[in-house]
């Protein structure tokens, strides 16, 4: 791992990982203009209601709100993986990683996954343990939650430079929590690490990503310095 502005560089204070499964259905239903995207409202919404046969710890059903900046266009061209722009997200968490693979297998998670299918242009799916935690993210509350879908060539490098841009967006944004998932071996490989975190409201996180120097200097730089693709959206909860 290659650290750019090293003397902005502090480690994210994380949590241990927990046993968890996730299981992550994602869709492009919806047209979007720049980084606003024409979210699937009724469908989200259709999504949601399926959702609630499905045994789990829990499962929710988010509606894009905007794209952040991001980095790594070029680097994903280059390898032949479509940029994400996933408009509905549905995120199932549960006990184990077995049960996250039962509950692929189920009847009610079929019948949700051939919906969304049957809406979306394109969707992806990955059945995922957890490799890092800042906190629990709390889907009780209706706050701004994030999706980052992380590439790069060398996943280990991928794991360490999000330590030190977590800590980044800790010291800078307040991020109260964070949940890393990572694909387990088999699953596609488009994204090495998806990140799921949520902040209470735009005020706690985006000016920082628009009028923070340090964003790109240290953030977006170290991104780039690394060979790692983000591609961050932020959702709503339905």
């Amino acid at each position: 791992m290659r650290l750019i502005n090293e003397h902005m560089a502090v480690k994210a204070r994380a949590l241990p990982t927990t046993g968890d499964g996730f299981v992550v259905l994602a869709g492009e239903v919806g047209a979007w203009r720049g980084p606003l995207p024409s979210a699937p409202t009724r469908l989200a919404a259709h999504l949601k209601a399926l959702a609630t046969d499905i045994q789990a710890r829990e499962a929710n059903v988010f509606r894009a709100l905007f794209r952040t900046p991001g980095e790594g266009d070029e680097l994903l061209a280059a390898r032949g993986i479509r940029p994400a722009r996933y408009d509905v997200v549905v995120l199932i968490r549960t006990a184990s990683v077995e049960s996250a693979l039962a509950v692929r297998e189920s009847a009610a998670y079929k019948e949700l996954a051939g919906t969304l299918r049957a809406a979306a242009r394109r969707t992806h799916e990955v059945v995922a343990s957890n490799a890092g935690r800042l906190g629990d993210v709390d889907h009780s509350q209706d706050h701004h939650f994030l999706f980052n879908y992380f590439y790069a060539d060398d996943r280990d490098t991928l794991l360490k430079v999000w330590e030190y841009t977590a800590g980044w967006f800790q010291a800078k944004t307040a991020l109260p929590n964070s949940a890393l998932m990572r694909p387990l071996e088999g699953e596609p490989a488009d994204y090495g690490l998806i990140n799921h975190a949520s902040w209470p409201t735009l005020r706690a996180f985006l000016p920082s990503l628009i009028f923070r120097p340090t964003f790109r200097s240290f953030v977006l730089a170290n991104f780039k310095a690394n060979g790692v693709a983000a591609q961050p959206i932020i959702y709503r909860r339905v």
